[in-house]
């Protein structure tokens, strides 16, 4: 058993950019349809949360990219940030090549400027 973990932060200006300068590509390229339906709901605070689901999948990047034999391997939508009942985060991770992923705890915030992701992986 390994402990991971990854970290990352995001202006969300650029999430917001990415969105607006690509017509809705970058969006559909990174992110699920049921998190693009969550985003979506939030209306006037939707790129927080593109922002930080975004964060989120670099940080669980980031704690399995030791793992991985090269970066192709997984791709944006491979890992899908959503929220169970209660409102917590958590990560399904759709690539079966990385079934030896036994537990991901993540965290997500966001204020007004940036969107952060912390996550912990036991592998």
């Amino acid at each position: 058993m390994e402990i991971k973990t990854g970290t990352d932060i995001i202006e969300i200006s650029r999430i917001k950019k990415s969105i607006e300068d690509t017509d809705g590509k970058f969006i559909e390229r990174v992110f699920t349809s049921k998190e693009i339906e969550y985003c979506e709901k939030k209306n006037t605070q939707k790129y927080q949360h593109y922002a930080a689901r975004f964060a989120g999948k670099e940080a669980v990047f980031k704690a399995i990219s030791c793992k991985l034999e090269n970066k192709f391997e997984i791709s944006w939508q491979d890992i899908e940030i959503l929220n169970d009942n209660t409102g917590r985060p958590y990560v399904k991770i759709l690539n079966s090549n990385l079934n030896n992923i036994t537990n991901i705890d993540i965290s997500l915030s966001h204020c007004k400027e940036y969107a952060i992701a912390n996550v912990v992986i036991i592998i």
